[in-house]
């Protein structure tokens, strides 16, 4: 008995490995050596082996592609490292800025290269193996955290399930890709939905990401999905890969699909020579890409380099021209956001572009509607900014008729008939009337977002109720609303009513930077929120904070800085906070428990620059938050120290000029009382 099933699970491991071999061949390199039929003969014999003797099925197998019960719930998950989404740049002027960057960031006469590839317009994944074997698989999310697909994701036969490596480092990984459809595959996909009564997918970018988001992997495999991998990670610190070519090659060993057009470039006039020969042949391949992306090839430069708040210094994406279509102008509306700005909206003849039809477009703001000089009854030229968002980008002058008029922005506001008013600094207009019922909706509207405190059901319809029955003024009046009251609205009912208290009263336990987000305090995103909530842990302590404290902060501007301390100087944004702080909605951050009291660290705000022997940088700053301390990008008179490490740069000299105290790696070790 004991030979037979060591036989069994000999033959399983034969078949699984042949199977997983032909996959390889056909989903990875296109060149199948057998037919269907004989393909699923082989996997009949694994599936047939595997049920007689379910001790040998293992989560690896072919056969567990697709399994499980339909998902009525996606867990978010947070990823190792963030997903930053690249900076774009459309010109060769930018890309060259781009370049001068890097260059002035690294060492004087230091050689650096590029690797630049194609940039897919797809849904970014994120997928992790551990011992060889695919594990976890996460949407990109809000680049912290994202939604976990494993299921799903496991259903494209192009992504190994387990790795065969005698490298131990290799074993542990994460691997990121670009999931995506052929345009040809996208196209009986659409029909079918028409047929159906569903709306048809604008692109593959939008197919991707909704095909992945299925609740039953099952249906996600009927999907033809496609993946091209563009970075692998070794989880262990302590790997060989050092160049990020170096990991593409390795990616194609493991048998990962790799697109195939790939480059080393030598400097920028290469990167510039790629991104032209591939704007031209864009449209001979059978997937949609809308730019290349550059990344500095060095791994350790890229570290170095570092990132903003929002995207990393050593990578850009390079956008190609985009398509145009023209169409006639039907009218200009106003649209009044959270903040008070009114922005023009061109509302134009449906007309079809890239993929999708477009009957409105942004104006921007007034400026740029006296630039373009576009009258009610033009053909304009439209384009996708980005092959994202549809804009106006010139009249069609030959095209004009003689009796249009040039057009008049609005005097007042077309929500509340305030005056409108244009700051000399800024070219937007501005309602500055802070009850308007358009920015007041607008505002609660950002704040039950999803990426704010996610309350579900809470949408614009259910806001216009509450706001125009008088139940609420602004968003810190939800947590005081009353089941009865609600239930009486048009559209609700007792039912509808406990689900949307449920919801608010869930949304207490968003985190500190999600409560900072949902403030809507202009200019300050998801990213700047996250920092903020990090430096300041309560706020109490962000509300105090003055404009120099939040400038030394990295990734905090002036701009954003004076738009904080101007929302904290409005009374009325302080009697919702009150309300909110009343509500019981978390108002400190989880922080990470001081290891052990230091006088000489706690309350002090460190600087670092230069390289460090013993420790990275990262390292360090989490030792000093560890006893009390504060670490912060930026130089100012209130730094208490700057540790100086190999080859500083700037805040080194800054620190000098201002008189702050330097410590050397050994100093600083000693000053933590770490031998």
């Amino acid at each position: 008995m004991n030979i037979n099933k060591r036989q069994v699970k000999e033959e399983i491991e034969k078949l699984r490995n042949e199977i997983n071999h032909h996959d390889y061949l056909y989903y990875v390199l296109a060149q199948p050596e057998i037919d269907d039929y004989q393909y699923d003969l082989l996997m009949k014999r694994l599936k047939e082996l595997e049920e007689a003797y379910p001790e040998f099925i293992s989560t690896d197998s072919p056969t567990q592609r697709v399994s499980g019960e339909p998902t009525k719930i996606f867990p978010v998950v947070r990823h190792r490292k963030s997903m930053m989404s690249l900076s774009n740049t459309y010109n060769e002027q930018e890309i060259r800025d781009f370049d001068r960057r890097v260059k002035s960031l690294l060492k004087e006469q230091e050689q650096y290269e590029y690797v630049c590839e194609l940039k897919i317009d797809g849904l970014a994944i994120s997928i992790l193996y551990e011992d060889g074997k695919l594990i976890r698989a996460a949407t990109r999310g809000d680049g912290e955290q994202g939604d976990e697909v494993t299921a799903n994701v496991k259903t494209i036969r192009s992504i190994p399930l387990k790795i065969k490596t005698d490298n131990s480092f290799l074993r542990n990984i994460e691997v990121r890709g670009e999931i995506f459809f052929q345009r040809s595959d996208l196209i009986p996909l659409n029909e079918e939905r028409i047929e159906s009564g569903e709306i048809p997918f604008a692109n593959p970018r939008n197919a991707a990401a909704g095909s992945i988001k299925l609740q039953n992997p099952q249906m996600v495999a009927r999907r033809p999905l496609k993946i091209y991998c563009y970075s692998l990670e070794p989880l262990e610190s302590n790997h060989p890969i050092k160049l990020h070519y170096q990991g593409m090659k390795v990616l194609q060993e493991l048998r990962f699909p790799i697109n195939p057009y790939y480059r080393l470039c030598a400097n920028i006039d290469k990167v510039i020579d790629y991104w032209k020969e591939w704007q031209e042949k864009r449209n001979s391949l059978p997937y949609e890409i809308d730019g290349i992306v550059a990344k500095v090839n060095s791994i350790e430069q890229q570290e170095r380099l570092g990132s903003t708040a929002k995207s990393p210094r050593w990578a850009i994406a390079f956008k190609f021209k985009t398509t145009q279509a023209e169409t006639e102008l039907k009218d200009i509306i106003w649209q009044v956001g959270r903040t008070g700005v009114v922005t023009p909206v061109a509302i134009l003849k449906p007309v079809k572009l890239l993929g999708s039809t477009v009957s409105r477009a942004t104006l921007h703001n007034v400026e740029e509607l006296q630039r373009l000089d576009v009258r009610i009854g033009d053909f304009i030229i439209l384009e996708k900014g980005g092959d994202v968002i549809p804009k106006v980008v010139k009249v069609v002058q030959k095209k004009r008729l003689e009796h249009l008029l040039p057009y008049q922005p609005p005097e007042k506001c077309p929500i509340c008939k305030s005056y409108l008013v244009k700051h000399p600094d800024e070219v937007a207009l501005r309602c500055e009337n802070v009850a308007c019922p358009e920015q007041v909706s607008r505002r609660i509207e950002h704040f039950a977002s999803r990426r704010a405190m996610d309350i579900e059901g809470l949408g614009d319809k259910i806001i216009d109720l509450l706001l125009n029955n008088n139940i609420i003024k602004d968003y810190g009046d939800l947590y005081t609303l009353e089941s009865s009251v609600i239930a009486e609205l048009d559209r609700m009912g007792e039912k509808s009513a406990e689900n949307l208290l449920k919801a608010i009263n869930n949304s207490k336990n968003q985190s500190l930077d999600r409560v900072i987000f949902a403030l809507g305090i202009p200019f300050v995103g998801e990213g700047a929120a996250r920092l903020l909530a990090h430096q300041f842990h309560s706020m109490d302590s962000f509300i105090q904070a003055n404009e120099e404290e939040l400038i030394s902060i990295g990734g905090i501007g002036e701009k954003t800085a004076r738009s904080i301390r101007q929302f904290f100087r409005n009374k009325e944004n302080i009697k919702i906070l009150e309300k909110l702080r009343k509500a019981g909605l978390r108002f400190t951050e989880r922080e990470t428990p001081v290891l052990k009291s230091n006088p000489q660290i706690s309350e002090k705000s460190f600087v670092f620059t230069g390289t460090l022997d013993s420790l990275s940088r990262e390292e360090a700053a989490e030792l000093v938050r560890n006893q009390g301390g504060k670490s912060v990008s930026s130089v100012s008179k209130n730094t208490d120290y700057v540790v100086v490490g190999k080859d500083p740069g700037t805040k080194y000299q800054k620190a000098r000029q201002l008189g702050i105290k330097t410590l050397t790696e050994t100093e600083f070790l000693e000053l933590l009382k770490i031998k």
